[in-house]
């Protein structure tokens, strides 16, 4: 490389190479640092959800099914490619047709090794990249393909399994004066290259590991030596706390190497952890940006930042964190017992997160990303820990981290703070040797209501400063710059007749017939989908069932009282248009169901066990838990082992066994993964595992895919695709065209359709904190207490105005967790304005309570 070229790096990761706007910004960020001087070195991740369809593709090979998941692939970069212009097919073939081959022999041998598994994943980055390629060149910016697997070069690491050494691959990262020459050499200015792949010493594909693009753009950063690295990703920069779930996180300005190190180890997805070692022995600042927002300036992460006192910095947390006890009465001042124990680790190539110990006990984490924790691995662990101590392994935990600097001389200050964990079961405690952070590892289900609380406790009376930027809310909200807009807001447009409305009535809650029948539609476009059924859990007002009756949409019950109540609104309605799906319910609650010829569920083996005469003759659905669950917060997801809900994957041979015995006829399955859910795909894997069990119940015609369509609700969440979802479940009909598909949506159909409407009473200051005081509370709306839930609030009053504070809105409910919003920018507010909270007709008054004997909100349908 001439002494005059500088280089660039930036890495663009999977949302960011997905559509044709990004690839328009990513033409003028190109461009810009052309203009800079700079010379642009682009590395590029999968498109989105590509490297999740990889990985399901091989999962089908084993049943012969990977030729659907191939289809879905080819459509994504097909789609993309056509708006950009390109021959999708002409550029990409040959993958395809790679693709295709490596998945048959995958399906003949019935195994996936991990060399195979490379291969397969390394084409998602290496399709993105010959797309993005031609698309530049043709932007007249002339652009040169180049492989990242003839500069990365795996490191040989001894004790680790064949696995990790193909799936989570190190490189060195030291200077490389020859590499430089070389791509300096190239004749175009610009250059597109790959994240998450390298090359081992036998030439072989490895990856970096999930993630691992950016490590890729900060490995190839260090060895061009460049003034820069930037990681554009659908984050403007590195927050105090995850802004998805928390709207209220400031964003960090600039961060050291340590601490950055920190944040991301302990669990911030913003960056790979591995990515910061490079930048910090090489000093190269690493800036992160915002592809869908380029002009905000992000977070900067390098050796100088401008303020290095005591503070704690984020809240982070780290899901899949698996517990090993490890207990031997004779290990106090016993040499060499933790260096054996530890040996036990070293050998099976597993890595330590956090360390606790006792005179009689060491309590170790193991994180499952950055770990392979299968069952075969974890019992080939306890078995080689039980020849030094009796181990014992707590599943299903959490990590929480306060992050910071110097915490330890500010730990009298967090004392408010601490008690947050004060009813949490606390498995560990552990506190950097750094002063980095403090940790506590807990059950999972505790972590996100947690940090939520923590991070108004620990940032809520910050201002910006040279560290602190603006909050998540306040960028995406005052600015009107959101990462995908809040669908159109009806009320808007009614503001007036809403005015008036509360006038004459407050707190109200208002529901819109337009808007409900618009989502009912919406949902009736969904061609592959047979029969729609309205959960009516989430809103069983009797004009909204009217309308949706009409509609001719059925009606999904988990009680008697719900059955009853459908029954008395629509006397004559076909019974078969009414789901009865009871949990934990007593016999006679299903002799109700059956008496009244609606649909019934078993969602346990226990009825069939217990009361095998209820259900002899009978036809039932049985519910289904496909083993993982999705949803907003962990008490919505409603699969997996930790919760409640669903016959297990491993009970299924007792079920065809009890269905037999009573002469029961299983004619549908069901499964419902969660609420607030956002991701496309997950229907089809619902269905997926459905179908792949109506073999052993001969009788299944019916797969109830459950509900839980996520709506925008918050500032940077991405709409459900719709189409995507009808294109993906058009795939398992294509499979299974003798089954029908069924969808019981309850949040879906109703939210957007209401809004609260409330009274300022008072307002209040302490400190730096401002109060709005409205005339109800929780009792009304619990879903921001019980779930930590966001819901937009405007001042209709003054719609408006455009000078705003920051304040709190609080209800008169005698419990500090009486918050409706957290840190919201509003027009400063006066007695007897009028606030609006949106997005409420689902759960809204239909968990309402008279706590505190303070009546809640009455109910208005207007047209």
């Amino acid at each position: 490389m001439s002494q005059e070229t500088r280089w660039v790096v930036l890495k663009f990761g999977g949302t960011s190479v997905s559509s044709l706007s990004n690839w328009k910004t990513i033409k003028g960020i190109v461009r810009s640092r052309l203009n800079e001087g700079l010379r642009p070195m682009l590395v590029c991740s999968a498109l989105s959800g590509v490297s999740d369809l990889l990985e399901k593709m091989l999962e089908a090979t084993e049943h012969g099914n990977h030729k659907i998941v191939i289809n879905e692939i080819k459509q994504k970069h097909f789609t993309l490619a056509e708006a950009l212009g390109l021959d999708g097919a002409k550029i990409l073939g040959s993958f395809f047709s790679k693709l295709s081959q490596l998945a048959q022999g995958a399906s003949l041998t019935g195994e996936v090794s991990p060399r195979l598994h490379a291969q397969v994943m390394a084409l998602g980055e290496l399709m993105s990249t010959h797309l993005g390629a031609v698309y530049l060149d043709h932007q007249e910016l002339p652009t040169t393909w180049f492989d990242a697997r003839d500069a990365l070069a795996a490191e040989e690491v001894d004790l680790i399994s064949t696995q990790q050494k193909y799936l989570s691959a190190t490189c060195c990262y030291d200077t490389d004066q020859n590499l430089s020459d070389r791509l300096g050499a190239l004749p175009t200015p610009t250059i597109i290259t790959q994240g998450f792949i390298a090359r081992n010493e036998q030439g072989r594909t490895v990856l970096l590991g999930r993630g691992g693009s950016d490590t890729s753009a900060t490995y190839f950063a260090a060895k061009l030596s460049a003034v820069r690295c930037e990681i554009w990703t659908d984050v403007p920069g590195v927050y105090s706390a995850n802004p998805r779930q928390v709207p209220t996180a400031r964003l960090l300005k600039h961060l050291d190497y340590e601490e950055a190190q920190e944040i991301t180890s302990m669990g911030a997805k913003v960056l790979h952890p591995r990515c910061i070692s490079p930048m910090e022995a090489a000093d190269i600042p690493l800036h992160i940006r915002c592809t869908t927002h380029p002009k905000l300036s992000g977070t900067v992460i390098s050796s100088q930042t401008p303020f290095d006192g005591a503070q704690v910095k984020a809240i982070v947390a780290k899901n899949n964190i698996l517990l090993i006890s490890m207990e031997a009465e004779g290990m106090w001042q016993q040499v060499g017992f933790l260096a054996d124990v530890f040996a036990c680790y070293k050998k099976l190539g597993l890595n330590i997160d956090l360390v606790s110990s006792s005179e009689n006990n060491v309590t170790v984490t193991l994180d499952g990303i950055s770990n392979t924790l299968t069952p075969e691995i974890i019992d080939s662990l306890l078995e080689e820990l039980a020849l030094h101590c009796k181990p014992r392994k707590i599943e299903s935990c959490a990590s929480v981290s306060l992050v910071g600097r110097n915490i330890r001389t500010i730990i009298h200050q967090l004392g408010p703070a601490f008690e947050v964990f004060e009813e949490a079961k606390i498995h560990l405690v552990s506190q950097a040797a750094n002063d980095l952070n403090i940790s506590f590892v807990v059950d999972e289900n505790e972590v996100n209501k947690m940090v939520q609380r923590l991070h108004r406790i620990l940032f809520e009376h910050h201002r910006s400063d040279a560290l602190l930027g603006p909050t998540w809310s306040e960028v995406f909200e005052d600015e009107e710059k959101r990462l995908t807009p809040m669908p159109t807001a009806w009320w808007r447009e009614k503001r007036d007749e809403l005015l008036a409305l509360a006038a004459q009535d407050s707190p109200l809650y208002v529901y819109n017939q337009g808007t409900l029948r618009e989502a009912a539609e919406e949902l009736q476009k969904l061609s592959p989908v047979n029969r729609i059924f309205y959960s009516i859990k989430a809103n069983p007002y009797p004009q909204i069932l009217e309308l949706f009756y009409q509609m001719d949409l059925g009606f999904e019950c988990v009680s008697p009282g719900e059955v009853n109540h459908i029954l008395s609104l629509f006397p004559d309605i076909d019974r078969q248009r009414i789901l009865f799906t009871p949990n934990f319910a007593p016999r006679a609650e299903y002799e109700h169901g059956l008496g009244q010829n609606v649909i019934v569920t078993l969602d346990n083996l226990y009825p069939l066990r217990a009361w095998p005469d209820l259900f002899a003759g009978r036809e039932i659905f049985i519910r289904i838990d496909p083993g993982h669950g999705r949803g907003h917060h962990d008490f919505v997801k409603t699969a997996g082992s930790q919760s409640k809900f669903g016959v297990s994957l491993g009970q299924i041979d007792e079920l065809v066994k009890l269905v037999k015995k009573c002469g029961t006829r299983v004619v549908g399955l069901h499964a419902h993964s969660g609420s607030g859910i956002l991701t496309p795909g997950n229907w089809r894997e619902v269905a997926s595992v459905l179908a792949s069990l109506t073999d052993r119940l001969g009788d299944v015609r019916v797969l109830d895919l459950g509900g839980g369509l996520g709506v925008v609700e918050k500032p940077g969440q991405i709409e459900l695709d719709l189409r995507q979802v009808s294109e993906e479940l058009a795939q398992v009909k294509e499979v299974y065209p003798q089954l029908e598909l069924w969808l019981e949506p309850g949040r879906f159909l109703v939210a957007h359709a209401g809004v609260l409407l409330v009274h300022v009473t008072q307002t209040k200051q302490k400190g730096n904190i401002r109060y709005v005081g409205v005339n109800t509370g929780m009792n009304t709306l619990i879903r921001p207490a019980l779930y930590g839930a966001y819901h937009e609030i405007v001042n209709l009053t003054r719609l408006y105005d455009t000078k705003r504070v920051l304040v709190n809105v609080v209800g008169p409910i005698c419990e500090t967790g009486d918050v409706l919003g957290h840190e919201r920018n509003l027009p400063a507010a006066k007695e007897s304005d009028v606030l609006l909270i949106a997005v409420v007709g689902a759960y809204g008054h239909a968990m309402s309570s008279q706590y505190n004997l303070r009546p809640p909100a009455q109910e208005k349908f207007i047209g």
